[in-house]
């Protein structure tokens, strides 16, 4: 009888290797009693695909870190404008999970019925920063004598390069520095830009300086529409049970936490 069982169940998880199981029970009556077994698992047959916004990469790393038995579960990271992402998704790259430095592209996503029902979630408020790299910066007053190349992320593809645009606006400096901006095709072009002292004085995310341990000027959010960062989980995944693992981690109170921790604004309690 236990040899029919073990046969019943190996049969069972051979049909299943390549998807996520929900729980197999198998019960069996026997003159002793009752037996059940119930076996969860999944083998993947590729990485789970990650599209994330140039900015959020590095605190993605950090959080996956910590992912629980993510020993089991494969993933590869690729980063890129935002914009750059929707396009490629929408022309039917095979990603299963994007994570958006705005709200916009995963809410067309939604109407296109590109991803998965109810999936849309806020993970994070991006925030901007003036740095440099070869002075010390003491206020955003210093924009306003300043006559150097300026970089940041391209404001019509890049959202962090939409909120420098539009706090370099609530600074009536838009005018004034226009021409002299050197335009990053992400966020992560533009720190390097910063970084490697090409360009003198940027507009960064401030999460880039948290966790590389620099010091800059963070411009208050009121200087710029907030930076919603939405995930969504795309349809066609053949790997939506892990995708949802993963964004059900990062919405956690633990990684929000830990965002925080990395320069982020914590998510708004419309995600409960």
């Amino acid at each position: 009888m236990f040899n029919l069982l073990n046969k019943m169940l190996k049969k069972l998880l051979k049909k299943s290797r390549h998807k996520l199981l929900a729980p197999a029970t198998v019960c069996l009556a026997l003159h002793i009693g009752q037996v059940c077994a119930i076996e969860q698992t999944w083998v993947q047959e590729r990485p789970l695909r990650i599209a994330v916004a140039a900015n959020f990469a590095p605190a993605l790393k950090v959080l996956l870190a910590d992912l629980p038995n993510k020993e089991q579960i494969s993933y590869q990271i690729i980063s890129a404008a935002t914009g750059t992402l929707y396009q490629q998704i929408k022309h039917g790259a095979p990603f299963d999970l994007f994570l958006a430095a705005d709200s916009i592209r995963p809410a067309l996503l939604e109407e296109e019925k590109l991803i998965t029902e109810n999936s849309r979630k806020s993970y994070a408020f991006g925030q901007i920063a003036l740095w440099s790299a070869t002075r010390k910066l003491t206020s955003l007053n210093e924009l306003n004598t300043y006559s150097e190349h300026l970089a940041i992320a391209n404001p019509n593809t890049a959202p962090y390069g939409k909120a420098a645009q539009q706090a370099l606006a609530y600074l009536s400096l838009w005018p004034q520095l226009e021409d002299q901006l050197v335009t990053g095709i992400n966020v992560n072009q533009t720190f390097q830009q910063v970084r490697s002292k090409a360009v003198p004085l940027g507009i960064v995310a401030y999460s880039q300086l948290k966790i590389n341990q620099y010091q800059g000027v963070l411009i208050p959010e009121q200087y710029y529409q907030p930076i919603d960062q939405q995930l969504v989980i795309i349809k066609t995944s053949k790997q939506i049970a892990i995708a949802q693992k993963i964004s059900d981690f990062i919405l956690q109170t633990s990684s929000q936490e830990k965002l925080q921790q990395l320069g982020y604004l914590p998510v708004k309690a419309k995600n409960d």
